[in-house]
């Protein structure tokens, strides 16, 4: 984990190994107890937490690593996640609720219901994906402070 802070913005980095499911959840918690420290309401901490979590969670499962980056201001919180992997074939596709790519074994893990993106959208302000194939994806999320 980094960090540098300005007068009007904090930011901490965090790195995301790819495939390691045992750690998997825990840069999310982290972010969870970082924005709920600042004082904003439950709801946004409660969005801010699932959308770090459903990125973090792509990034150990499809993304061969990468980091999460957290921004927070006064009146807002941003996320920026990149990663290592193939990037996304069909992204119209991967935002419809249900549609995965999930393995066997991450199914059987409980892992791979096709909602990482999806739910990333409903918990955020502004949602834009990057991606290009063979060069990964990066996903910027914003949540307004309510």
């Amino acid at each position: 984990m980094t960090s540098k802070e300005t007068p009007d913005e904090f930011v901490r980095q965090f790195e995301i190994v790819g495939d390691d499911f045992s750690s998997a959840g825990a840069v999310s918690i982290a972010v969870k107890r970082l924005v709920k420290e600042v004082g904003f309401s439950p709801e946004l901490v409660r969005r801010v937490a699932i959308a770090a979590f459903e990125a973090e969670m792509n990034v150990v499962m499809y993304g061969g690593g990468g980091f999460l980056e957290l921004h927070i201001t006064a009146d807002r919180v941003r996320l920026v996640i990149k990663d290592q992997g193939p990037g996304i074939s069909d992204l119209d596709l991967a935002m419809q609720e249900g549609w995965s790519t999930a393995t066997t074994e991450m199914r059987e893990m409980g892992f791979g219901a096709g909602m990482g993106l999806p739910n990333m959208k409903k918990n955020s302000d502004r949602m834009q994906v990057l991606t290009d194939q063979g060069r990964g994806t990066t996903v910027l999320l914003e949540m307004d402070a309510c």
